[in-house]
């Protein structure tokens, strides 16, 4: 399985947290990501968006064909995020857009087995593959990448 997490592009300051949108540098850094992800990306991606406008603009550069799941909210969990996603069993690859700390904790988890502070920059890409070796499954670092390298 494939499991890509995907921060959400810059946003403005402000007001209610959930309804801020994201800046003309976070349009860029969005559709910049997107082009990399159709070209780069896993076929069948199903795509899972926090509710919050930042990152429902974010996934939508991308498709909007787009699932708003509230685990995937600022203040999630890296383990919600992991049983939204079906990790490491579900039969289609996941995108997950969200937000910090859950994401970077997410990747920790996912590298070493123990959750960390790790930080994923805004409008990055961390994408993952589970696979089997041995008999034993196995976490593999595909790809990391930044919006301002695509």
């Amino acid at each position: 399985m494939d499991l890509l997490l995907w921060r959400h592009a810059e946003a403005v300051a402000g007001s209610p947290d959930h309804e801020r949108v994201l800046s003309t540098r976070g349009e860029e850094q969005a559709r910049r990501m997107a082009r990399w992800l159709a070209r780069h990306g896993p076929q069948g991606l199903r795509v899972l968006a926090s509710p919050a406008a930042r990152t429902c603009q974010t996934a939508a550069a991308f498709t909007r064909d787009f699932v708003q799941v509230p685990v995937l909210s600022p203040g999630g969990g890296a383990h919600d995020l992991l049983v939204a996603s079906g990790w490491p069993v579900a039969e289609r690859p996941c995108l997950l857009v969200g937000h910090q700390p859950a994401l970077g904790r997410l990747a920790a988890l996912l590298l070493t087995g123990v959750e960390a502070d790790w930080s994923v920059r805004k409008g990055a890409l961390w994408w993952f593959r589970c696979r089997e070796r041995g008999g034993a499954r196995e976490t593999v670092l595909r790809a990391v990448v930044a919006p301002e390298l695509v």
